[in-house]
């Protein structure tokens, strides 16, 4: 029960952006081999053709590709007196468990990724998007983008296109003349009242070239120190990133991030007694490895 519950909550709390930037790429070993792209090794397609008493072309790894290493992760909740529970009220204290460390490991692994997104792009895959000049054309810049990461790819219609937004990013870029403009309102009516330019996130995808996928990450973290008064940022603040992704990657795809996991081994839940007999502990463990896989098939935009 435990199990099928954890599994669950782990599902419902995924974070979004995290989900969205590096997908789950299941496995079935800790440690395995992935096709990895840069400059230098990018994606060709094969010709397949085989000549009569000839051999197939092979898909295989070579010295150039990288290694994934799914590292452990694990999260205790200790539950005090746990014999003196009735099932029903254990079952309840295991779940709220669950729920709980289903969150804080999403909101850990959304950081992870997103950190590594925009440590990974390169500063000549970076671009500015200055929003307090009226003749910049956010759709345009945005569009451009697209394209290169399309022909970084080199994957043609079979991949996907994302874009994900930094929380003030967004809102600079819905706000724009360039984005407002592109939106044709009629006048209304008395009854009607006056029509509203609103362009929200579900917009992006046909206002953008190639209809791409859009979200907003509206996480935050607090910069300062222990004990200091707190500062609250925006992860990604105003900051968007066009990349390349498949919904359902494998080890070869040439999409931009991917998250490695053993197969149906995510969030496996249970538990001990702690040293003094005192506490049971609900125990919930996990291994992944978030990597690069794509580093030219993105873009970043810096929004001013």
């Amino acid at each position: 029960m435990l199990r099928e519950y954890a599994q669950g909550a782990a599902q419902s709390a995924a974070a979004p952006i995290a989900d969205f930037l590096a997908p789950t790429v299941p496995v079935s070993t800790l440690v395995g081999r992935f096709k990895i792209y840069s400059e230098k090794d990018r994606f060709f397609v094969p010709d397949v053709r085989r000549a009569i008493g000839g051999r197939a072309v092979q898909l295989q790894f070579n010295a150039t590709d990288a290694t994934y290493n799914c590292t452990p992760r694990a999260i205790d909740y200790p539950i005090d007196n746990l014999e003196a529970l009735e099932e029903a009220a254990l079952e309840g204290a295991l779940q709220e468990g669950a729920r709980a460390i289903a969150e804080v490991a999403a909101l850990a692994h959304e950081l992870d990724v997103v950190n590594k997104a925009v440590a990974g792009i390169p500063g000549g895959q970076q671009f500015t998007m200055d929003t307090t000049s009226s003749s910049t054309d956010c759709v345009q810049l945005l569009d451009n983008a697209i394209l290169s990461v399309i022909k970084a790819a080199k994957y043609g219609s079979a991949m996907g296109v994302g874009i994900v937004f930094g929380a003030t990013a967004f809102q600079k870029y819905r706000n724009h003349v360039s984005v407002r403009s592109r939106y044709v309102v009629g006048g209304g009516s008395s009854k009607a009242g006056p029509s509203i330019i609103t362009p929200g996130v579900n917009d992006v995808s046909t206002l953008q070239i190639g209809n791409p996928e859009a979200r907003v990450s509206f996480m935050v973290y607090d910069s300062a120190g222990e004990g200091l008064a707190p500062s609250i940022n925006f992860v990604l603040d105003s900051k968007i990133i066009v990349f390349a992704r498949v919904p359902n990657p494998t080890r070869r795809d040439p999409s931009f991030m991917k998250t490695f996991r053993l197969e149906n081994q995510y969030m496996v839940p249970g538990s001990y007694v702690r040293d003094d007999g005192r506490v049971e502990v609900a125990k919930f463990d996990w291994s992944e490895d978030i990597q690069l896989t794509n580093s030219v098939a993105a873009q970043m935009a810096n929004v001013s």
